[in-house]
């Protein structure tokens, strides 16, 4: 990577790592889970914030806040008490959002429910499992709801890029940062996080020669990561902002 590129990263990271991200413009999912009081409050509101968070935003941001007022602004509550059972029926099959019905949201929020009943919280269900690394956890987060029968919302196969999972765990592992809340940095190494890679974050890629690959998989995602980390060693996942902040200025 030439000098000028990475220049242009740490600029953009710079720039766009900041509070008023999470509200410019249309506004990013992270600002639910900033909205919450409680660690496994704000950790539940971002997990299904994350699971929700593809599409268009002016449509997938109004369904996540309608789950938060249905739960009352206690998510991580209405999910462990079972209460979204109200909510969302089993035998539901009208559409929630998009290929997403009421059902199969009830049996993401009951897998998610089987979870918090054996180990707290999601993120102690990761520290037994993940062994500090960010990848081996959104293996384990993917094969745990798939094995609940929930695979729809939760992706089931790891070798797809992941992009929600990926962009959850950035929100609980990143720590002092204005957008990330870094709940899990104390058992999962930032170093090992992977860029959440969907089809805008290819492109910038692209157009700035860190991947060749058109496919948005885990594979390429991870040599992304591995391209940012020459820029930011330390905290690759920061090239999440970097590519965002790349767009919107070559945009203006």
């Amino acid at each position: 990577m030439d000098a000028k590129t990475k220049s242009v990263l740490r600029r953009c990271a710079e720039k766009y790592e900041t509070r008023s991200f999470m509200y410019d413009g249309t506004g990013d999912p992270s600002q639910f889970m900033h909205s919450v009081e409680g660690d496994a409050n704000r950790e539940a509101t971002a997990f299904v914030a994350s699971a929700l968070s593809f599409g268009s935003r002016a449509q997938f941001l109004p369904k996540i806040q309608w789950i938060i007022d249905c739960a009352g602004n206690d998510v991580d509550g209405w999910i462990r008490t079972g209460a979204f059972e109200r909510d969302f029926r089993p035998d539901d099959t009208q559409c929630f959002y998009r290929f997403f019905t009421y059902a199969a949201m009830n049996s993401f929020f009951r897998a998610y429910r089987a979870i918090m009943e054996e180990h707290g919280t999601l993120g102690g269900f990761v520290m037994s499992t993940a062994d500090g690394d960010a990848v081996k956890a959104v293996e384990a987060i993917c094969a745990r709801f798939r094995e609940a029968g929930s695979e729809s919302v939760i992706p089931k196969d790891p070798k797809s890029a992941c992009k929600r999972v990926c962009m959850f765990l950035r929100w609980m592992v990143r720590s002092g940062s204005p957008v990330d809340l870094g709940l899990w940095s104390g058992f999962i190494d930032r170093r090992t996080l992977v860029i959440p890679l969907d089809t805008h974050v290819l492109q910038e890629a692209k157009k700035l020669g860190l991947v060749k690959s058109a496919c948005a998989s885990m594979c390429t995602a991870r040599r992304l990561t591995a391209a940012l980390a020459e820029v930011f060693p330390d905290d690759p996942a920061r090239g999440d902002f970097a590519l965002f902040g790349a767009g919107v200025d070559e945009s203006r």
